[in-house]
């Protein structure tokens, strides 16, 4: 059973989640939403024009029996989604009328307000969008969750190289949201993910803060912010095991990490890596994923007050169903 076998498994055991999947016009997005429903993975709320839907799905074959489908004017509480949308942007300029459009076209939109709103748990969206559509969408209505300063999102990577991480299993963060995080952002990222790291993998967090530097072998503005990243965790993270700076190789190689950072509780151990960057995250989990053939599952969003969860523009449909199952299991810890 891999990594995402489990997820799924543990999430038939929880009660069932609802699930949003706006990009309706999308093959990919209806293959999953079959598999799901078939699997008793979630309940699927798809958005948009009935007819359209269950036309695409009949001419490639598919079949969505057991999901419902929402198209956003016909929906009995649409009035209500509109006038709290509005209420929510009003100071940024919005009006009712731009609100009612917004909801009615933009389905990603109208997919968050079903979530604000507890018409269902969590949303997936992004094979069709860019993920600062998607996170943008996530930012303005679900917002984030209380105690928390900075949202961000991780890859899980699974990945066939079993003597490293959990058995393989990693979380790169933040591969998809904050471009150039401050030393203390980094640390919001860090907590987020290691909490994360415990939900999915059920495993103890043991955290790096990546740099091109270990333990001050170079001295520059970058490796400097990651360094006072490490001081703020050790006074703030007393709870999680972390250190840092690390270079990738002295964080998850034991041998490397006992030459470069003798003593350390983390180095060689890593499993939850935190990036100094947007660049470096999203550019190393697309090298593990595609040299190093690992699956890739995300990005996954966290520091929300509920799942909303992004995907890759180059998922195919069992990517879907895996950030379906994180989403439904994210949404079972929420208390």
């Amino acid at each position: 059973m891999d990594f995402i076998e489990k997820i799924i498994d543990r999430v038939k055991k929880n009660e069932k989640k609802k699930i949003v999947l706006p990009e309706t016009d999308d093959i990919r997005t209806l293959e999953a939403a079959a598999i799901a429903i078939r699997e008793d993975i979630a309940d699927i709320y798809m958005i948009g024009k009935e007819e359209d839907i269950l036309s695409l799905a009949k001419e490639n074959n598919i079949s969505l029996d057991g999901c419902k489908i929402i198209e956003p004017v016909k929906f009995v509480d649409f009035d209500l989604c509109v006038n709290t949308y509005y209420e929510l942007r009003k100071k940024k300029g919005m009006t009712l009328d731009k609100a009612s459009e917004i909801l009615t076209n933009d389905y990603p939109y109208f997919g968050a307000m079903l979530v604000k709103l507890n018409y269902a748990d969590g949303m997936v969206s992004g094979a069709v969008h860019s993920s600062s559509d998607t996170l943008r969408v996530a930012l303005q209505i679900i917002k984030t969750a209380p105690n928390t300063k900075t949202a961000s999102s991780f890859f899980l990577m699974d990945t066939p190289q079993k003597q490293y991480g959990s058995n393989g299993v990693f979380i790169y963060s933040d591969c998809g949201l904050n471009q150039n995080p401050t030393s203390e952002q980094l640390v919001d990222i860090a907590k987020s993910s290691a909490e994360s790291f415990e939900l999915l993998v059920e495993d103890t967090p043991k955290v790096a803060f990546l740099s091109h530097s270990t333990y001050g072998s170079s001295k520059c503005p970058d490796s400097e912010k990651v360094v006072k990243a490490v001081e703020l965790a050790r006074e703030s993270l007393k709870d999680i095991t972390l250190d840092g700076e690390l270079q990738f190789d002295a964080a998850i190689v034991k041998e490397i990490g006992e030459r470069k950072a003798p003593g350390s509780k983390v180095a060689g151990y890593a499993n939850v890596l935190v990036f100094p960057d947007l660049d470096a995250g999203n550019i190393a989990y697309k090298i593990t994923e595609r040299l190093g053939l690992a699956k890739a599952y995300g990005p996954v969003t966290q520091g929300l007050a509920k799942p909303i969860n992004d995907l890759s523009r180059g998922c195919n449909a069992s990517d879907i169903v895996g950030v379906i199952a994180i989403t439904a299991l994210q949404s079972s810890a929420i208390k």
